[in-house]
């Protein structure tokens, strides 16, 4: 069974080799924009295009799966910062926040011609952040660009009070939440390839 990641985050990557997962990574060649304003929807038709966007570029059968990721408070979505001004306007706004991370994935099915979209959330709640340390984190956080809204596996972690929900979702994406819908289109667990991790001696 074939099992493409339609991404390039390596946090995604990560994820699924932590599982020992194996699959391979095809990127898609779609601008990530969407006219959604609702934040499940719209990292729901985000991964959507990344998904048909890979989909098109290969002529096999394989499952693919496609993951977007948001931070989401006061009606504002927040993405990968582009200066290190947006990110830290992005930190000052969420200081002594509740902010919500958005994951939407698409799985398309090659085998089965099937496509389903969903998307789940996690409550991230920050501490009061000075602005000293606002400035220590732009300047010291190597993954600034490559997050939206802040780094949790980074920095930023030295900042959150609590997370209420699943914490991969906050990373980029759920395995137990894609395995759950894995199973609903009729596959089981030993129906995928997995790493064999080293016995213990």
């Amino acid at each position: 069974m074939k099992i493409i990641l339609a991404s390039s985050s390596k946090q995604r990557q990560d994820i699924l080799k932590m599982i020992g997962l194996k699959y391979e990574i095809i990127t898609s060649n779609v601008d990530e924009c969407s006219i959604e304003s609702e934040p499940d929807k719209y990292v729901e038709e985000l991964s959507l295009n990344k998904a048909k966007s890979v989909s098109n570029q290969i002529d096999y059968d394989a499952i693919i799966i496609a993951a977007d990721t948001i931070v989401y408070s006061n009606n504002k979505k927040y993405e990968k910062p582009k200066t290190k001004e947006d990110a830290y306007s992005n930190l000052k706004e969420l200081s002594g926040t509740k902010n919500s991370a958005y994951t939407g994935i698409t799985i398309i099915d090659l085998y089965k011609n099937k496509t389903i979209t969903f998307s789940s959330k996690v409550d991230v709640y920050f501490k009061n952040i000075l602005d000293n340390e606002i400035d220590w984190y732009i300047n010291n956080e190597d993954k600034l660009f490559k997050n939206c809204g802040y780094v949790p596996l980074g920095k930023a972690s030295l900042f959150i009070d609590r997370i209420d929900g699943d914490y991969n979702t906050l990373l980029g994406i759920s395995p137990s939440i894609v395995f759950e819908k894995l199973k609903g289109l009729g596959y089981s667990i030993t129906d995928f390839d997995f790493e064999k991790g080293n016995e213990t001696k």
